[in-house]
Formats: structure tokens, sequence, C-alpha cells
């Protein structure tokens, strides 16, 4: 039996996730049998399977050599794509931060509590969040303080206040801070009013001078207890505080894209025709499960694969475009996970030897991956060569549909009048490059337009 640990989970004492033939699984530690066993016949677990605020799973008959005895092992339901909270625009990390809060009030109502508040047991299907750890949830002892209410404040609080009141950036903070944003770094950053702020007050700023002052001290014993009903009171007051806290992006340049590109309406129906044609030819080909489409701005395009996809990962560098993206998606329930992604440097693998959070490519391939009027971004503002470009395109995705820009384009002459160089930026040079790894299908000219689009597929 060959099996292999996802070493995302190393760090938990009550189990682990593994593979097995292709399969993902989560064992149930034999040291944390009582508390799993509790979680079933609580009613909490079901109740929160029935509301889709946890993942689903199912007991099956799998014993590993050299491994920790176990007390069970669990088959998830299958979570199409991982993403992390550094990815996440504002309006996902506040929804996975009221769910957390929301689990720990119906654990608590069933005799549990959330033993643990970090962001990366949060999961999106589409624009619905879900918890992924089942090992989470301990059994209450009356009288106990919520241990996770640091965690909590440093993976969700913070970081949603620095996103709204200094810059919605920091949010990244989540990448370099894999255990949470510090309480004293964000106060150093927020603004003074954040200090008017009775919820921002009290969960960061003295929480986080407490915190500073006696970081490995023993806690006195009024901070040891909490009663039931001071807990509920905790969970509420962090409630009001995450659902205070708004960000309202002012409208930057791609997020207004859609009002000022230079398409007429009639380019632009042709050339969704021309995507919606390639998207077909690729679904009569093979079967459509995942499509990242890259730089997808308001996701128009991301839209039209959803409606012939499983799943459609949408990327843009622009938070205030995936927080859009996301709202309407919510509205319009297309199923659309947007994610905020800058290409010229993408989410990497860190953590404990580079391997608790994997990075972008890692996560791939997607069967079909879209790159509309982004090559251009990524050669001439990025500075990325062509044959670079390719070879990322390769490793995303088995089939890709591509849209090349040529420099007599009025948004590629604006790029090019910056710069001294000169760039190879030609078709020749493009087809040149893309050759060596993809076959090209199909290309054709957009109606209209200078510009062509090419379905191509991974040699």
């Amino acid at each position: 039996m060959r099996w292999s640990r996802e070493l995302g989970s190393f760090r938990d004492p009550s189990g682990f996730i593994f593979t097995l033939d292709g399969g993902l699984y989560r064992q149930v530690n034999a040291t944390f049998s009582e508390h799993y066993r509790r979680l079933l016949a609580s009613g909490l677990y079901d109740e929160l399977v029935r509301d889709r605020l946890i993942v689903p799973h199912e007991e099956v008959a799998v014993r590993l050599p050299d491994a920790p005895p176990a007390a069970a092992v669990l088959k998830p339901e299958y979570v199409p794509f991982i993403s992390y909270p550094y990815e996440w625009c504002f309006s996902q990390l506040k929804a996975a931060a009221l769910l957390t809060l929301e689990l720990q009030r119906r654990a608590l109502a069933r005799g549990m509590v959330l033993r643990d508040a970090s962001a990366y047991n949060v999961q999106f299907q589409g624009t619905h969040p879900i918890f992924i750890d089942t090992l989470s949830f301990g059994t209450y002892v009356e009288g106990t303080p919520w241990a996770a209410y640091r965690q909590f404040c440093q993976h969700f609080v913070a970081p949603l206040a620095l996103m709204a009141y200094a810059h919605h950036s920091l949010g990244d903070l989540a990448r370099s801070h894999i255990s949470g944003v510090p309480l004293d770094l964000a106060c150093s950053v927020l603004p003074l009013r954040c200090r008017f702020k009775p919820g921002l007050l009290m969960h960061l700023h003295v929480h986080g001078r407490a915190a500073a002052s006696t970081p490995n001290a023993r806690l006195p014993r009024a901070a040891r207890s909490m009663t039931r009903t001071a807990m509920l009171g905790l969970i509420d007051s962090l409630e009001r505080t995450v659902q205070n806290l708004v960000w309202k992006p002012a409208a930057s340049l791609w997020s207004t894209y859609a009002s000022h590109m230079n398409y007429s309406e009639a380019a632009q129906e042709h050339k969704r025709r021309i995507v919606s044609e390639m998207i077909d030819t690729v679904s009569a080909a093979t079967p459509l499960r995942t499509v990242w489409d890259l730089g997808a701005n308001t996701g128009t395009y991301s839209r039209l694969a959803a409606a012939k996809a499983d799943h459609v990962i949408s990327f843009d560098g622009d938070s205030a475009v995936v927080d859009y993206v996301f709202r309407q998606s919510r509205e319009d329930r297309s199923g659309i996970l947007p994610l905020v992604q800058d290409l010229t440097n993408p989410s990497p693998a860190i953590g404990w030897n580079h391997d608790e959070r994997r990075s972008l490519l890692q996560r791939g391939p997607a069967d079909l991956v879209l790159a509309l009027a982004l090559v251009h971004h990524l050669t001439i503002s990025g500075n990325v060569p062509l044959e670079w470009v390719a070879t990322f395109f390769r490793r995303s995705g088995r089939y890709l549909i591509i849209e090349f820009v040529p420099r007599e384009d009025s948004q590629v002459q604006g790029m090019l009048a910056l710069r001294e160089e000169v760039v190879d930026y030609t078709p020749n040079a493009f087809e040149r490059s893309f050759n060596a790894h993809f076959k090209i299908l199909r290309s054709v000219v957009i109606p209209g337009t200078d510009r062509t689009m090419y379905l191509m597929e991974q040699r």
C-alpha cells in the first residue's frame, strides 16, 4: 500500500491528511477519538453538513502501515481547488470569518468548541465558504476561554481591518505571516481613528498590548475562566466587529476596463462568439473539469466557461475586480471562484520546507486556460520574454485559448511609448515561442480589430 502525507496538515497532532491511489483521506488519530465521536454523537456534524457549512465525509476501512494508531479514516468530499487567504479579496476573507464565528456559536450549542480558528480551514466552492477541518472541533469544558480567540484575530480581524482602513494589498501579509498577522504589527499600521472603533480597540489594540506585554506568561486566573454566556458575548462582539468592517474600493484602471476598452460593441460580440466556439471545441475533446481564466478582469469570459465546465477559477491582479466578481457571482450563482493573483509574481510554495502551501502551478494543471488580452501586459509591462510566457502557460493547462494584441493596437502603443528598448513583440515571435510548447489548432482575427485569437493544445 503506497500512501503519502499531505504536508500541509503536519502540525495537527489529532490527525493528518494523506493520499492513497489518487484519493484524499484524513486519519483521525486514536488520541483524538473521544472528541471525534462526540462530534458525531452530538448531532453537530450532521447539522453542519445539512446546512453546507462543513465538507461531508464517509468513514472508510483503510488502515495505514507505519502510521500512528487510528480511531477512523475519513474520505472527505472533493474540493476542486485549494485557495489560500492571501489570494482572497476582502469580501471572501470576511465571509470566511463570519463562517468561522457561526461554527463556534453552533458548536457551543452542542457542547463543543472550535479548537482553532485558522483561515486555512476554510475553502470556497465557487463563492460558497465551507469548513474543511473535521478535527478542529473539541469537547467544550465549562468555564474555559476560547483558546482560538487570538488566532481568529490574527487570521481575520487584523487583515480585514488593514484592508479596510490602510490598504487593500495588505491582505497579502498572510503570505509572509503564515500563522496570522501579528496584532502589534496591525496596530502599528492602522490609522489612529481605529482606536475609536470599540471592536477594533478591544480585539486588536487592547488584545495586542496584552499579548505583547506577557507573551509567554501564564494568564491570570480571571482570564483563564470564561462562562458560556461570556463566550457567546465574545462571539457576538467579534461578529459585530467583522460586519462593521467595510471596504469600498476606489475605481481602479482594470475595474473600469470594460467601460473604456478599445473594442466596439460588434467586436466584443465577435470575440465572445469566437471564445465560446473554442470552448465548445475543447469540451468536445475532453471533459472540462477545471478552467483557469488568467487575467480575467470582470469575469465576462469566466462566465462563458462556467456554462460549460465543472469548475472555473478566475484570476486577476486587481483585488477590486476580484471583489466585484465575487459579489456578482454570489448574486448570479455562476459558481466561479475568483482569486487575487499577480501573474508576474504568482503564489509560491511556502511554509515549512516549502511544503505547507502549494504554489499556483502545483495546484494545476487545468484542463483549459483562458488568457485574453493578457500577453502584452506580461511581456511589455512585466518584462517577461515571450518564450517564458509560453512555458508558464504550458505548465498551467492542457488547452489554451489566448489572444494576441499586436503593436498597432492603441493599448500596446501606449505601453511601448514608455519603453526605450525594442521589444521582440511580433506575431511571428509570438507563434514561434508558443509553437515550441503547443500545437496551434485554430487562429482567427477578431472582426473589427487587429487582434488574433488562438486555440492551442499542449504538445
